[in-house]
């Protein structure tokens, strides 16, 4: 496969900005509750989006399709960075992007069932392996009953891989920018609900705040998903990419320490490994199947 046609360099550059996104989060959730985050983080991202909207003459999506981006602004956005920045509140950056690696193997799950990839024995196995390293991070950070920020980021994956499969469903038919363009703009409509707090918590909010929306907006959101779209128009199973995700607890705890000086703990460590050993026994797995390749559909 040649270099230009191949979808590595946009997975791993979304990974990168994703995982830039988990310490920038965490520091900007300092001045911002997390619903606010989430509606000022994707009113940047559409700002800019917007503008390269005019400038490129983007068409808009046919109104047929126009309840596939509803979703995935939902899922994607909306109730996603919902999920995400409340379990933010609790959870350092280091045990936030384990749990959320876990999103490959629900969204390989999803895509038994909706679009019938099949599953071998050794990745099921795999599956009870990391919701394992789930339980043990949750037990050791206090209780099933205290930590419900675990709880909200594994929700937030389960709504992250739902918008996986629907990128590839859309992706089929639009381009990786108008995939992720009105995709962002469906869920920042929907995060408007969020916008009276927002006001309220810019009124107090330093300058440096801004900065950590800037480069949420900006990299975290609108070049992290476009190039993730485009991975997706480009692999030839959903897998592929979102097995991306297997290196944000490494590059996400690496960039806490360096930037924001988080610690990393011991739960995060043994929970993590768990969670780390079942998402390898799942890409082995996954490498043992023969995966049939899909012709690559025409873009408009």
């Amino acid at each position: 496969m040649k270099w230009k046609d191949s979808f590595h360099p946009y997975a791993a550059t979304t990974i990168v900005f994703w995982s830039l996104a988990y310490v920038f989060t965490r520091l900007a959730l300092r001045y911002f509750s997390p619903f606010s985050l989430g509606f000022l983080r994707y009113l940047t991202a559409s700002v800019v989006l917007l503008i390269l909207a005019f400038a490129w003459k983007v068409k808009p999506p046919e109104k047929k399709d126009l309840p596939w981006f509803i979703v995935a602004g939902a899922s994607g956005f909306f109730l996603y960075m919902i999920a995400f920045n409340i379990g933010c509140v609790t959870v350092s950056s280091s045990t936030s992007s384990v749990i959320i690696a876990l999103t490959p193997v629900i969204t390989a799950l999803l895509a038994r069932f909706t679009i019938k990839e099949t599953l071998r024995p050794l990745q099921w196995a795999a599956i009870g392996v990391s919701f394992a390293g789930v339980l043990v991070l949750t037990v050791l950070r206090g209780g099933l009953v205290v930590n419900g920020g675990i709880a909200w980021l594994v929700a937030a994956a389960a709504l992250l891989s739902v918008y996986n499969l629907l990128q590839r469903r859309l992706t089929r038919v639009y381009s990786a920018l108008q995939t992720s363009m009105f995709s962002i703009f469906m869920g920042t409509a929907m995060l408007t609900l969020f916008l009276p707090g927002a006001i309220s918590d810019l009124k107090s909010a330093p300058a440096v705040s801004f900065l950590y929306i800037l480069i949420l907006g900006v990299f975290s959101s609108t070049v992290a998903f476009i190039a993730w779209s485009k991975a997706f128009a480009k692999a030839k199973n959903t897998s592929s990419v979102s097995n991306y995700m297997f290196v944000t607890p490494f590059l996400a705890s690496l960039m806490g320490l360096l930037i924001a000086g988080e610690p990393v703990d011991a739960a995060t460590v043994i929970g993590g490994a768990v969670i780390i050993g079942g998402l390898l026994l799942f890409h082995f797995g996954a490498a043992r199947s023969v995966i049939p390749s899909e012709t690559a559909p025409s873009k408009k």
